[in-house]
């Protein structure tokens, strides 16, 4: 993608949102135009997020041609809809590293630019961080104004509804934007909402409203007449009763791509104080017509032909173990009528788009709302359903007081099944699964099982399914050793091990697909080499036998070193007193930055040379080979 394309020209003047605002207003609508043909042409190259950002371009342009970033504040959520943004910011030309090793993130970042006001990845926090924001300001006396933008999909978690409902009793300048690009709360878009918008949000209706409020709060019963007329008149036209009730002062809705409408509307509301709340209404994938058709197909993407919408990389050969799950929940569900099938919005990505075809009355997709999937399970549970959670590792994080005390504390038959565990390459550091082994290992009553391929991947989800208590199975990203399970729901023996090569000196314990590496490893040094496939229970026979035979044991994980699966073994051995040489092998007290998955195994030491080096420093010799 080449700079200083003519068709682009106007863009390409534009270095930061002080320069767009010396733009002309005329000139915006041809900016739009050209920021949305970059940024396809950019992320057809890189892959990435595409409609949610093709869809809040004329948004993005508006807001920081109104507001005075980086003084004022821009808070946007979860971050996929802000390539727009970065474009805008001084970060055109890096466009061409996105969610590479070393390159511009995909979501935004405070260290990475000034106007990336707070980072985000996981949903629903953009209003809680702008009110803190706000109220900050009020604290210190700056004017500054903050504006959270935030979406129907992540308007639907908990978290943005206890900040709406703090945000409402507060007497914060606080402006948050719905950018409602799914048509979920209303259709009232066009001429007269918008005209509607422009009278609500101008100085003349909010002079005589506040005015009105001081005359009539003296006349008993009065007020509340009022109130109730003005919300029963506005509810006729506009979605807003709830965001009134909450405390907001509502507006919209508003066409998100029409500058003419949107323009006047910011800058109204760019005055007022108070809490603010404006609808805008978009449409994921504008101006793309495959990205409009199916804005979940790009909502994020490999590079892929812009004529037509195909991707440039071939499909990998290769099974994945989200299709392991997806075929293993059908085939579960059609053996036992209990099985119910749960998703925190992450049906295609969880693998439940044949589950929900097949059996929909036993498809439950709860939106974005972590903690509510957990405990629905819990409850499901209680009542004699068999729950089975699909989830993304870096997100039942948010439901963790829940998995502790609502599910494990009753000891409840739910099964956790946990994708993207480990490194997840270019989404980075907010979505990396490195840290579920020792958030779960420490909970009472949680099994924990780490398949090494596909065919134990299928038999550990039978083996947590059949449990009569909590069980998770954590599996990785993409595909792993391409094996194809057979379509049996057999499961494995319960906490055993695997002794898969007999050696000296030297024993590798391996926690999950690494097994495959280490494999190697072990063949070269003449080590032994064990399939732990339990993290909890641990097999402590087999542990205590290698620690018998062995000079050091080596410890390998996708997780975090720290209350890992190598720090279980090492507390079982402190506890038996058996004093041996020990190496733990994972990822350390650091942020897996993003990069491909194979660029992180070798940047943290888990490559086959790493590994074998790591363990000729500690022994500190020169091991047969």
């Amino acid at each position: 993608m080449s700079s200083k394309n003519p068709n682009w020209a106007l863009l390409e003047s534009i270095d930061s949102p002080e320069d767009l605002r010396k733009l002309p207003q005329s000139q915006l609508s041809s900016l739009a135009q050209q920021l949305r043909s970059f940024l396809l042409e950019s992320v057809s190259s890189t892959g990435g997020h595409l409609s949610a950002g093709l869809g809040t371009i004329e948004l993005t342009i508006a807001l920081h041609y109104i507001f005075n970033t980086p003084e004022d504040r821009l808070v946007w959520d979860v971050g996929h809809q802000t390539y727009p943004h970065k474009i805008l910011t001084g970060r055109r030309e890096q466009m061409k590293t996105l969610r590479q090793k070393g390159g511009l993130a995909g979501f935004p970042k405070r260290d990475e630019s000034e106007y990336d006001a707070f980072g985000t990845g996981h949903s629903s926090t953009s209003i809680s961080a702008a009110l803190g924001m706000s109220i900050a300001a009020r604290q210190t006396g700056s004017n500054r104004k903050t504006v959270a933008i935030i979406g129907d999909g992540a308007l639907s978690g908990g978290m943005a509804f206890e900040a709406l409902n703090h945000a409402g009793d507060s007497d914060a300048d606080l402006l948050v934007i719905l950018n409602d690009n799914d048509m979920s709360i209303s259709p009232n878009v066009g001429g007269l909402s918008n005209h509607l918008t422009r009278v609500l949000s101008g100085n003349l209706y909010s002079t005589m409203r506040e005015g009105s409020k001081k005359v009539l709060e003296n006349i008993p019963g009065f007020l509340e007449i009022a109130r109730r007329t003005e919300e029963h008149v506005k509810g006729m036209v506009v979605p807003g009763t709830l965001f009134e009730e909450l405390g907001f002062h509502y507006y919209g809705p508003v066409d998100g791509h029409d500058l003419g409408a949107l323009l006047p509307v910011l800058k109204n509301l760019s005055t007022h104080k108070g809490p603010c709340f404006l609808h805008v209404v978009t449409r994921k994938g504008k101006g793309y017509f495959p990205a409009e058709d199916n804005p979940g197909k790009f909502h994020g993407v490999s590079s892929f032909d812009t004529s037509t919408g195909e991707s440039r990389k071939k499909s990998p050969a290769d099974i994945t173990f989200t299709q392991i799950f997806s075929d293993w929940l059908c085939d579960m569900a059609a053996e036992d009528g209990r099985l119910v099938g749960i998703t925190p919005a992450m049906q295609e990505g969880s693998g439940l788009v044949e589950f929900a075809e097949k059996f929909p009355k036993r498809y439950f997709d709860v939106g974005i709302a972590e903690q509510h999937a957990v405990t629905l399970a819990a409850g499901m549970a209680c009542d004699g359903l068999k729950p089975v959670v699909a989830i993304y590792s870096t997100f039942l994080q948010r439901g963790y007081d829940q998995l502790i005390h609502d599910v494990a504390l009753q000891n409840l038959p739910v099964l956790f099944a946990i994708d993207r565990a480990g490194l997840v390459g270019a989404d980075g550091p907010t979505h990396t699964g490195a840290y579920d082994i020792s958030f779960l290992r420490c909970i009472p009553n949680m099994v924990i099982m780490t398949p090494a391929d596909e065919i134990e991947a299928r038999a550990m989800l039978t083996t947590g399914f059949i449990h009569d208590g909590p069980a998770a199975v954590r599996y990785p990203r993409g595909s792993g050793t391409g094996k194809i399970p057979a379509k049996t729901l057999n499961a494995i023996d319960f906490g055993k091990a695997q002794v898969c090569r007999e050696g000296e000196k030297v024993a590798l314990l391996v926690f999950g697909t690494l097994l495959k590496t280490a494999r190697i490893v072990a063949d070269e040094l003449n080590a032994t080499l064990v399939n732990m496939r339990f993290v909890k229970p641990l097999d402590e026979t087999v542990i205590k036998q290698i620690a018998e035979d062995h000079e050091l044991i080596v410890t390998l994980e996708e997780n975090a070193i720290a209350g890992g699966a190598g720090s279980a073994v090492s507390e079982y051995l402190d506890a038996q007193s058996i004093n041996i040489n020990r190496l733990h092998l994972g990822f350390p007290d650091e942020y897996v930055e993003q990069g491909t998955q194979q660029e992180m195994l070798t940047n943290w030491g888990l490559d086959t040379e790493a590994i074998k080096q790591s363990i000729l420093n500690r022994v500190n010799q020169q091991l047969p080979i």
